[in-house]
C-alpha cells in the first residue's frame, strides 16, 4: 500500500500542537515564577540568569510531557500498525488518518508516541531513585561525619567497597534477568526502603519530642504512609492498588539506589565534618541538644546547597544510566518505550532508517542538558551565598 505524507511545515506545526498542554502548563508556572521570583527563595533566584531559566524550562518541559503523555501522544506506544512498518517522517496512517509525526519503527509503532511515553519511565525512576539514594546516603553519612571513630571507619569502608566496583559491571550483575528469580532484589528493596521511614521518624522525633501530642501525630503519619508505600513497593501488597512497581523497574530502582548511595554518603560525610566545627553547632551543643537533632536540624539544612546541586547532576547520570541499560537490553521489558530501548531497537537498522533513533536520542540528551544547566545555575547561586 502506498502511504501518503505531509510536508515538513505541517510536521512542525503538528508537533507543536500535540504539545499544547505542556505549553499551557509552562506559561502557568514560569510566568508567575519570573514575576514573583524575589519572593520564591532559591527557586526564584534561578530566574535571574539565562542558564537557570533554560534549565528550568527544559526540566519542566519533560516533567509536563510525562504528566500529560496520554493527551500528547496520538497513538498507544505499544500498538503496531503493520502497514506503517519503517514508515518515514510525516506518514499518514490509512485507517485513522492520523500522522506518524516522527515516522514508525521496525515494529510499526509510532516513534513520537514512544518518545513521549518514554519520558514517564525516566521521570518516575531517575528522580525517585535519586531521592531514596539521598536519604540512604544522608542517614549514614551524618553519623559517620559527626561521630567519626569506628562508625566512620566501618561505614566508609563499605561505601568505598561499592565505589571501587566498576559501575557498568555492577549494574550488569544487578539487573540481569536471572537475578529476579532470586530474593536478592527484594531483600535489597526491603532494606533500602526502610531508610525513608527511619529518616523521617528521626526527623520528627528530634524536633517534636518535647511536644508529645504533635509528635504522636507526626510519627503515626510516618508509619502509616511509610508502611503503605513500603508494602506496595516491596511486597506489591497495596490494599488500594495505587502503589505498584513492575519487577523489572524494581530491579533497576534498587540497583540505582545501591550504586548512588555511597557517593551521596561521601558528600554528606565530608560536609558534616566541615559544618560540625561551626559556631551554631557549638551553640546547639551548649543548649543540650541531642546529636541527632544537631545532625538533622543544624548540619543537614546548611548542607542543602551542595546536595541539591549533586541531586540534579545525579538525576542526569541516572537518566544516562537508564538509557545505557535499555540500550544493552537490561532491566526493562523489551517492548518498553523507554528512550534507551528505543535507541537500541532503532540502531539495528541505523544505516537504512535513521529517523526512529533521533527522537529518543535528542530527548535523552536534552533532559540531561536541562539538569546540567539547572545544576550550574544552582552552583553559581550557592557560590554567591
Amino acid at each position: 500500500m502506498q502511504l501518503e505524507y505531509v510536508g515538513a511545515l505541517n510536521i512542525v506545526i503538528g508537533v507543536l500542537q500535540r504539545f499544547w498542554p505542556v505549553w499551557v502548563a509552562l506559561l502557568v508556572v514560569m510566568v508567575p515564577s519570573f514575576i514573583y521570583r524575589k519572593r520564591l527563595g532559591l527557586y526564584g533566584e534561578l530566574y535571574d540568569n539565562g542558564v537557570g531559566i533554560a534549565g528550568v524550562f527544559i526540566c519542566l518541559f519533560w516533567l509536563f510531557t510525562a504528566i500529560f503523555a496520554a493527551s500528547i501522544a496520538p497513538f498507544n506506544p505499544l500498538e503496531q500498525y503493520v502497514v506503517m512498518k519503517d514508515a518515514a517522517v510525516g506518514a499518514i496512517e490509512p485507517s485513522s488518518g492520523k500522522v506518524f509525526l516522527f515516522g514508525a519503527d521496525k515494529l510499526a509503532r509510532d516513534v513520537f508516541s514512544r518518545m513521549v511515553y518514554g519520558s514517564q519511565i525516566v521521570l518516575i525512576i531517575a528522580p525517585t531513585a535519586t531521592a531514596f539514594a539521598l536519604m540512604v546516603g544522608a542517614t549514614l553519612g551524618l553519623p559517620a561525619g559527626y561521630y567519626g571513630g569506628k562508625i566512620d571507619t566501618v561505614l566508609s569502608f563499605l561505601a568505598n567497597l561499592v565505589l571501587a566496583f566498576p559501575v557498568i559491571l555492577l549494574f550488569y550483575l544487578l539487573v540481569t534477568p536471572g537475578i529476579m528469580d532470586t530474593p536478592i532484589p527484594y531483600a535489597m528493596a526491603g532494606l533500602f526502603f526502610l531508610f525513608p521511614i527511619i529518616f523521617f521518624f528521626a526527623l520528627f522525633w528530634t524536633r517534636f519530642r518535647k511536644r508529645p501530642r504533635l509528635l504522636v501525630i507526626q510519627l503515626a503519619l510516618t508509619l502509616i504512609i511509610g508502611g503503605w508505600v513500603y508494602a506496595g513497593l516491596v511486597f506489591d501488597a497495596d490494599p488500594l492498588h495505587i502503589i505498584h512497581i513492575d519487577p523489572n523497574q524494581l530491579n533497576i530502582f534498587v540497583a540505582v539506589v545501591f550504586a548512588s548511595s555511597p557517593g551521596v554518603f561521601r558528600i554528606v560525610r565530608g560536609l558534616t565534618m566541615d559544618i560540625k566545627t561551626r559556631d551554631y553547632v557549638a551553640a546547639a551543643q551548649t543548649r543540650g541538644e541531642s546529636p541527632w537533632y544537631i545532625m538533622l536540624w543544624e548540619i543537614l539544612p546548611n548542607a542543602r546547597g551542595p546536595l541539591i546541586v549533586d541531586a540534579c547532576l545525579r538525576i542526569g547520570y541516572t537518566t544516562i544510566l537508564l538509557g545505557t541499560l535499555g540500550y544493552f537490553g537490561l532491566g526493562l521489558a523489551p517492548e518498553s518505550p523507554d528512550w534507551g530501548t528505543s535507541i537500541k531497537d532503532a540502531s539495528r537498522l541505523l544505516r537504512q532508517f535513521i529517523h526512529p533513533a533521533l527522537p529518543p536520542t535528542i530527548a535523552l540528551m536534552s533532559f540531561v542538558l536541562g539538569l546540567n544547566l539547572l545544576a550550574d545555575a544552582l552552583r553559581e547561586q550557592s557560590l554567591k551565598d
